[in-house]
């Protein structure tokens, strides 16, 4: 019988190998979620295929991409809306149960944007996007959104939210 080449390796390696991918693969993930206006004051939603909610649109940070760079890219992917002007920091959540896909750290930034002029480039993970008044929001919101909007909405600037 033919073991598995891991379990030939001494103990100590097998430790440090094990210590190794935990540290790289367990590690938070860096994303960006982007509280978007258009010029009336709505807020720009996105829904997810995967849960069905609506939430803010936004992502991950690419190996080598700044936050600027991040925002615009992922506007236009997932919600067709162009870039006016990127605001304030909002927050920085990090609750590791919001996301049920992995443990995200979250910068929140405000940013005025453009009304949708495009479909989402991205249909495989965003349904539709939609244009909400602060008194018509959805009311079942997906991965922290609602606590993000509370706290985009409170115009104060709380760097460590969660």
């Amino acid at each position: 019988m033919r073991l598995a080449p891991l379990t030939r390796l001494p103990p100590a390696v097998l430790g440090i190998v094990r210590e190794a991918a935990r540290l790289i693969l367990r590690r938070p993930v860096v994303g960006v979620a982007i509280a978007a206006r258009v010029p009336d004051g709505r807020w720009v939603l996105i829904r997810r295929v995967d849960t069905g909610t609506w939430a803010l649109p936004g992502g991950t940070l690419e190996w080598g991409e700044t936050i600027r760079e991040l925002i615009p890219r992922e506007l236009l992917e997932e919600a067709g809306v162009k870039v006016r002007a990127v605001g304030k920091l909002v927050g920085v959540f990090s609750r590791p149960d919001r996301d049920s896909r992995f443990h995200g750290v979250t910068i929140v930034v405000t940013c005025e944007v453009e009304t949708p002029s495009q479909p989402p480039a991205n249909f495989l993970e965003i349904e539709e996007v939609g244009l909400f008044a602060d008194i018509d929001l959805p009311p079942e919101l997906g991965m922290g959104t609602g606590d993000m909007l509370t706290a985009a909405r409170a115009d104060t600037q709380s760097p460590i939210i969660e």
